[in-house]
């Protein structure tokens, strides 16, 4: 009952009880990048806050494989799946098996709207879509019409 006079009292701009504490906002601090990670620049001492680093939080891996039948082309999309980057070896693999894994695993790739790309002769990169492949190499081998 109490709830409901102190509602009609605030409604009609009455105050009911003075026991209420006004709100001050804290002034807007700029974040360094010491108080942005948690800690204190004077005392290195973690605060009681709940940022987290993503970096290190998330273990990105790179499964290199040299597959000698169409059949390993599940296992290789599961790690594709799992966002994992993969390095395909061919060199070994004949030639229709190359090829068709090729096609499969670009089909994997786009899919999960990664990327693949030839790196060497018989040897591609496939990557999740969170992953991108930058360096020299790579300029080289677009300016070659090996990068597809």
């Amino acid at each position: 009952m109490g709830s409901i006079k102190t509602f009609i009292d605030w409604v009609k701009g009455e105050d009911a009880e003075d026991d209420y504490e006004e709100f001050v906002p804290k002034q807007a601090q700029t974040p360094t990048p010491e108080t942005s990670l948690g800690y204190t620049a004077d005392t290195g001492a973690r605060k009681n806050n709940k940022v987290v680093n993503i970096n290190a939080t998330t273990q990105l891996a790179v499964v290199l494989v040299k597959p000698d039948r169409f059949e390993n082309a599940a296992e290789i999309a599961d790690h594709l799946k799992e966002k994992r980057t993969v390095v395909l070896n061919l060199e070994q693999t004949n030639k229709d098996v190359a090829r068709r894994l090729v096609d499969f695993l670009s089909g994997v790739a786009y899919a999960n709207e990664g990327k693949i790309k030839k790196v060497a002769n018989s040897t591609y990169i496939i990557t999740p879509y969170n992953v991108d492949i930058l360096g020299d190499l790579i300029d080289e081998l677009e300016s070659n019409g090996l990068y597809f």
